[in-house]
């Protein structure tokens, strides 16, 4: 179900490769923005798995799904990643006025759907703004810690005004016109991004595929050496998950068949990144952050 209150239309749209085979939450992430997109564009890469009938199997009317092939050569920093997000951007309906972006492991509480639509809304008639800005909860480990400290991007652009001068960056991360960082409003809406949730062993293979990305074929045989299982204990501080997962997140949260016990007392800080840590709590400021946008007053 939508939210049709005005003539406005948002479109959105994603990328995706070897789902399977890195155990994404891609279907997941689809479903949590299905009630407040009017199409969704999934453009599917050229996988060795079965992501494409996993993508099939959602099965919902909005949904139009199409192939690419990624360009090797682009491998380097990631920046195929965003070759193929321009892809998918180029694929929306040319009468939509927003691009909702959702990546393979990030999911939107639909106790936040009401509150993205309505900012839609208020804001298409004002070219001024170039996209919305979210706020970010990093999961780690499993469900019930989130990173809290200044590793963890606290904000980023997801909804971008449909106008192609405006282009994935770098690694597809946000979005920029050409090196202009976009003027974006902030929401009161949450990502959940659960890249970092998977069992000590999938997490590794991930990395590994994931990896292999941003490097040439030289250091393949680094990552050939690497250990089988993921060290989860090298985080630098993280805090409990108090709160509900999105409603989409019920069934593999149930199935979660591994065991993450750690110590968040513990807090791994330089002197230098202790005192911006503890300011932070204490003011709700982050100092000397980057930001990939602008925000408009």
């Amino acid at each position: 179900m939508g939210y049709n209150l005005v003539k406005m239309l948002i479109s959105g749209f994603t990328i995706i490769k070897n789902a399977v085979l890195n155990d994404y939450p891609i279907v997941e992430a689809i479903q949590s923005i299905l009630p407040v997109v009017d199409e969704m564009i999934i453009l599917v890469g050229d996988c060795t798995d079965e992501t494409l009938a996993l993508m099939q199997s959602i099965n919902d009317p909005k949904i139009q799904i199409h192939h690419s092939v990624w360009d090797a050569s682009l491998r380097k920093g990631g920046t195929v990643l965003a070759a193929e997000t321009n892809k998918a951007f180029e694929l929306i309906n040319p009468n939509s006025d927003w691009a909702f972006y959702i990546q393979g492991d990030e999911v939107v509480h639909e106790q936040y759907h009401k509150t993205i639509r309505k900012a839609c809304e208020q804001f298409a008639a004002d070219k001024k703004v170039d996209g919305l800005l979210f706020k970010y909860l990093h999961f780690y480990g499993n469900y019930d810690y989130v990173g809290d400290s200044r590793k963890w991007y606290s904000h980023e652009v997801r909804i971008i005004r449909n106008d192609k001068t405006i282009r994935s960056y770098k690694d597809a991360q946000g979005f920029r016109r050409g090196e202009r960082k976009l003027m974006v409003k902030p929401i009161e809406a949450y990502v959940y991004h659960y890249g970092w949730v998977k069992s000590p062993e999938q997490m590794m293979k991930k990395m590994n595929n994931f990896t292999k990305l941003w490097h040439p074929d030289s250091a393949l045989e680094d990552m050939l050496n690497s250990p089988s299982a993921w060290n989860f204990d090298t985080f630098d501080s993280l805090q409990l998950f108090n709160s509900t997962h999105p409603a989409v997140m019920k069934e593999r949260i149930a199935k979660q068949n591994w065991k993450t016990a750690l110590d968040i007392s513990q807090k791994k800080f330089s002197f230098k990144n202790k005192l911006l840590y503890y300011f932070e709590k204490a003011t709700g400021i982050r100092l000397f952050d980057f930001r990939n946008y602008k925000l408009l007053p």
